[in-house]
């Protein structure tokens, strides 16, 4: 079929379905937010954008799919979508760069402490569970801290290994800091973990889960010292190896799998703890996720399992604790959404700091976002923001006056305009549960 071409001049965005998200923000007070974070760099012209301008639109731009300072172009012409936000111009990206370059330590400990704090404080919840993670993202630059470390994915690349606290019952991150490639999981980890138990200082931490790069007598003693449960799992070095080979007491849950409990006190440590191990057999379960006995490599019993074992201070079962731990898997995977939906291993700017309170704000759009899915849309599963891009937000729209009213005109066709209208009245009348509404 052929056809001609012609223009319009009306204000359309592809992204009518953000109307839900402002009227989100709206609602938990989010623009008061940016205004009584009195640590935020301000403009020194009366000409340059308001704050809170540059705030929003940087999340919304993370939201319509940015995952590097170029890709904010997505939302800079777009008009309507600032008439939606009311913002009065919508920065460029080098707006976003200069004003994240004026961000020191102090500032994002900080601002870190305002944001994340706000919502947790108002949050209806308490007896969380607690995951901390590290991860690594490869740099191709000179950006400040990109260092050579451990980067499996990418070896001898310099990298960033930032540490990442979760809240596994909410779904929200709960602290981030940004690290030089060089450091070691643990590097750091305790000052990490009281920063974060500051920020959730009303709350109340019920477990920490971490894995083996953080299984150190140090860690333990402090967590210990706290009277905090934890289940850390262990590294599989020789002591603990020759453990598991000496195992006796296997009692089967499953077919191919098998679990026991022993008392193991490391020479570092100045008591002994408990230590519960599973093991799969390989044939039964070809995937099953652990490691094999490399000191008992030789031996057959040993090449059939992979092994897997966990120090807890916890007084429940061991397949419990097992489980419990099998659940942390969540914390792997919001890692893996923050770096392909909110851009956490590609905002990076040539200062530490600069690129740290940028990525201090990918994760405040990955906790509003998580609020939205939470509170707002309230499905079973929480998709992810990729999938709701296009299925909630992608929304043809334009502004039309009528009766001197400026009117959104929303391009759905019949059958998805009641799912709109619910949506929409469901997040105007909504009484949040956390307990941040203005309302």
């Amino acid at each position: 079929m052929e056809f001609d071409i012609s223009y319009t001049s009306k204000e359309i965005t592809p992204w009518g379905g953000m109307v839900f998200l402002k009227q989100m923000l709206g609602k938990i007070g989010f623009r008061e937010q940016i205004i009584q974070c009195k640590d935020l760099p301000q403009p020194k012209s009366n000409r340059g954008h308001k704050v809170t301008t540059i705030i929003e639109a940087f999340v919304t731009s993370i939201w319509c799919g940015a995952n590097r300072f170029m890709h904010t172009e997505v939302t800079r012409h777009d008009v309507a979508l600032g008439r939606i936000f009311d913002w009065e111009e919508i920065p460029a990206q080098d707006t976003y760069k200069r004003f994240f370059g004026k961000f020191s330590q102090a500032t994002n400990q900080a601002v870190s402490n305002h944001f994340y704090s706000w919502i947790f404080d108002n949050f209806k919840f308490d007896y969380f569970t607690l995951d901390i993670d590290s991860s690594v993202i490869t740099r191709y630059g000179e950006q400040g801290g990109a260092k050579k470390g451990y980067n499996p994915s990418k070896r001898g690349r310099v990298s960033h290994h930032p540490l990442i606290a979760f809240i596994d019952d909410v779904k929200l991150v709960a602290n981030m800091w940004l690290r030089s490639g060089d450091t070691s999981s643990a590097n750091n980890f305790l000052a990490f973990l009281d920063d974060t138990l500051f920020k959730l200082k009303n709350k109340t931490i019920g477990l920490i889960r971490l894995d083996s790069g953080f299984f150190q007598s140090d860690i333990l003693d402090y967590l210990e010292q706290k009277t905090i449960d934890y289940v850390i799992a262990a590294k599989f070095t020789h002591p603990i190896q020759r453990v598991i080979h000496d195992s006796t007491n296997w009692i089967t849950l499953d077919t191919g799998i098998e679990i026991c409990e022993q008392i193991y006190q490391s020479n570092s440590w100045v008591k002994s703890r408990r230590m519960v191990i599973v093991r799969q057999r390989i044939k039964d379960r070809p995937k099953a996720p652990g490691k094999q006995l490399s000191l008992f490599s030789e031996e057959e019993i040993f090449k059939n399992y992979r092994y897997s074992a966990y120090v807890t201070n916890m007084k429940l079962a061991p397949a419990e604790i097992w489980r419990i731990y099998r659940g942390r898997a969540n914390a792997e995977n919001r890692i893996k959404e923050l770096k392909y939906d909110f851009g956490f291993d590609s905002f990076n700017l040539k200062d530490f700091f600069a690129t740290e309170g940028a990525l201090i704000f990918a994760m405040i759009a990955y906790n509003l976002m998580s609020l939205f899915r939470t509170f707002v849309l309230q499905e079973k599963t929480q998709k992810t923001l990729s999938t709701l891009r296009y299925r909630t937000f992608a929304i043809g729209a334009y502004f039309e006056k009528q009766n001197d009213k400026l009117v959104l005109k929303i391009a759905l066709n019949k059958k998805r305009r009641i799912w709109f209208a619910g949506l929409w009245n469901h997040s105007k009348t909504f009484n949040y549960p956390f307990g941040i509404s203005n309302a």
